[in-house]
C-alpha cells in the first residue's frame, strides 16, 4: 500500500488554495453542498487520467480548461499539485493553452534518500500530456517515477449512483474484463467470476455480507456464455433463498444493487492504493449504512479510503480524527482536520452525527 501523506492543490475548480492536507488511511469528508466534495473527490479522477496520457480528453469532457481552472481562465492562470507519498513527490504545473486544453509548464518527482542522496527531477515542459508513464519504465529517476505512476494510477475513484435499466452494472460484460473493478462497476460480474474461481473465500465474504442486508438473496449466478466469435460474456443474475431460478439485476432494487458493488469494492482481495468514493449512502437502509461503516472501517487497514458522506447515520461509525470538514471560505473550498480533544465534552452527551447535526463539528449550511 502506498498511502498519500500530504496534498497541495491550486486553482482546480472550488479548491482555489489547499496547502499540505494530511490524509491518513481513513477519510471522512463531510460539508455542505456546493462545499466543494466532490471535486475533491473529481480530483482524483483528472490525476488518474493524467498520468494514463489522457488529460486533453479529460479536459475536452469537462468543457474546457475554463470549467476547470478557479472561476476561469481570466482569474486563474495556472493548476499546480504536489502529491507527496512518504519519501517520494510528484509535482504539477498546468497552463491553459489556445485550445482550450492544458500545457504543462512543469512536471517533477522527488525523492529524499538518506542513502544515495534525494532525486529532485524536472521530466519535462512545454509539453500537453504527461511523461511520468513513460520516465517510469526508463532513464534517469525511473525508479521514483514508477513509484508515483504506479501509485496514482492504482488509485480508483467509485461511483455507483447510476443504477438505470442501461446502467453497466446491468448489461453483459466480458468475462476477461476482470482485472480490477471498474469504477461504476460495469465488469461487476466478471470480477465476481473471477473472485468465485481465484478467491473463494473473499467471494463467499461478499455473499454472505449481502446477504445481511438483503436477506432474500441467495447467492449470484455467475454463468458464461460465448458467443459466435468465441468471446465470452456474462451477466449479473442472482437467485433467492429456496429457489434455483435466476433473476434479472432489474429484480434487485437500486440500494441493492448499491450495496453489492460497495461491499465487492470494499472487500476486494487486491484493493487499489486508494479507495474514493462520492456519497456512498445513497437509497441504503439505515442498516446497511452501518454495515457500510464496519467495511469502511476495516477496508482502512489494507489501504487507504477516501469517503465523501451527508449521512448522520454513517457519520456515527467514525471516530472524530477521521474526519475532514468541507467549507466554503473566501470563494473558495476550504478543508480542515478536526482534533478528538477539542469535542471531548460535547462527545459525552452526543454522537458525531448530532454534532454535525446542530453545527458543532463545521460543515453545514450558512449564509
Amino acid at each position: 500500500m502506498t498511502p498519500i501523506r500530504t496534498l497541495s492543490i491550486s486553482g482546480f475548480k472550488s479548491i482555489r488554495r489547499l496547502e499540505d492536507l494530511h490524509l491518513s488511511n481513513l477519510n471522512i469528508l463531510i460539508g455542505a453542498n456546493g462545499a466543494g466534495k466532490s471535486n475533491f473527490v473529481a480530483y482524483f479522477r483528472m490525476l488518474s487520467e493524467l498520468v494514463e496520457g489522457r488529460l486533453q480528453v479529460w479536459t475536452s469532457k469537462q468543457g474546457g480548461a475554463d470549467r476547470v481552472l478557479s472561476y476561469g481562465v481570466k482569474e486563474t492562470h495556472s493548476l499546480s499539485t504536489l502529491v507527496c507519498f512518504g519519501s517520494n513527490e510528484y509535482e504539477l504545473v498546468l497552463e491553459p493553452n489556445v485550445d482550450a486544453g492544458f500545457t504543462f509548464t512543469k512536471e517533477r518527482i522527488f525523492f529524499s534518500g538518506a542513502f544515495f542522496g534525494p532525486t529532485d527531477k524536472v521530466i519535462g515542459t512545454g509539453h500537453v500530456e504527461s511523461k511520468l508513464k513513460a520516465r517510469s519504465q526508463s532513464g534517469a529517476g525511473a525508479s521514483v517515477a514508477d513509484f508515483c505512476y504506479q501509485a496514482i494510477s492504482g488509485w480508483r475513484v467509485y461511483h455507483f449512483h447510476d443504477t438505470g435499466d442501461t446502467a453497466g452494472v446491468k448489461r453483459q460484460s466480458a468475462v476477461h474484463d476482470n482485472a480490477y473493478l471498474r469504477m461504476d462497476a460495469s465488469n461487476l460480474a466478471a470480477f465476481l467470476y473471477r473472485l468465485k474461481n481465484e478467491a473463494p473465500e473473499v467471494y463467499s465474504q461478499i455473499r454472505k455480507t449481502v446477504r445481511l442486508a438483503v436477506p432474500f438473496f441467495d447467492d449470484f449466478v455467475l454463468n458464461p456464455i460465448t458467443l459466435p466469435t468465441e468471446e465470452q460474456q456474462i451477466r449479473l443474475l442472482w437467485k433467492q433463498n429456496d429457489s434455483d431460478y435466476a433473476l434479472w439485476p432489474s429484480q434487485l432494487s437500486d440500494g441493492s444493487i448499491r450495496f453489492i458493488c460497495l461491499v465487492t469494492v470494499l472487500l476486494q482481495p487486491n484493493p487499489p492504493t486508494t479507495i474514493i468514493i462520492d456519497e456512498p449512502e445513497l437509497g441504503l437502509h439505515p442498516y446497511a449504512i452501518t454495515l457500510l461503516g464496519a467495511l469502511i472501517r476495516s477496508a482502512s487497514k489494507r489501504t487507504q479510503v477516501i469517503v465523501s458522506t451527508q449521512s448522520v447515520p454513517l457519520l456515527n461509525e467514525f471516530e472524530i480524527d477521521d474526519l475532514i470538514v468541507v467549507e466554503r471560505e473566501g470563494g473558495g473550498s476550504a478543508f480542515k482536520r478536526l482534533d478528538a480533544d477539542d469535542f471531548v465534552s460535547w462527545l459525552e452527551d452526543y454522537s458525531i452525527g448530532e454534532l454535525w447535526e446542530k453545527n458543532v463539528l463545521g460543515g453545514r449550511p450558512s449564509r
